[in-house]
């Protein structure tokens, strides 16, 4: 089995790391690209889709850039991704390629939706500040042995 995020996903949680890393200011685009290797052309895209969900404000014009909208605490991982991708539920079964009940529920609906919420759980529980803070321990211990 395969977890797996689409790249838009990766791309846009790679874009809001940088922001909540940057200490202040803004970051232009061309800084997140480099910092979190995000091929530039797909980057107006992400970052106008974050922009449009409320989680980054946008400041164009040549000294413009992009900063977090919202506290580094209050935004998970599941509404970054929801920003980029909509709703996160899974749409088709998993046993016959089309929309569950559809003419009832396989044998399965019930375990794939148990994991399926387990999953949004766990990225709805994962804030950007959290995982830095994770990040910045990780690295602390690293250096420290």
């Amino acid at each position: 089995m395969r977890l797996d995020l689409t790249k838009r996903s990766d791309y846009a949680i790679r874009a809001m790391l940088a922001l909540t890393m940057a200490k202040e200011g803004l970051l232009s685009s061309r800084k997140i690209a480099e910092e979190m290797q995000i091929p530039p052309r797909f980057l107006p895209q992400i970052m106008g889709d974050l922009t449009r969900a409320g989680l980054v404000d946008a400041h164009p014009g040549r000294s413009g850039g992009y900063k977090l909208a919202k506290a580094p605490g209050s935004v998970t991982l599941l509404t970054v991704i929801e920003a980029v991708e909509g709703d996160p539920h899974r749409q088709i079964c998993v046993m016959r390629g089309t929309a569950c009940a559809v003419d009832g529920e396989c044998g399965v609906h019930d375990v794939f939706y148990a994991a399926e919420s387990a999953i949004l759980e766990k990225l709805n529980a994962a804030t950007l500040q959290s995982i830095i803070d994770a990040y910045v321990a990780k690295q602390a211990v690293a250096v420290a042995s």
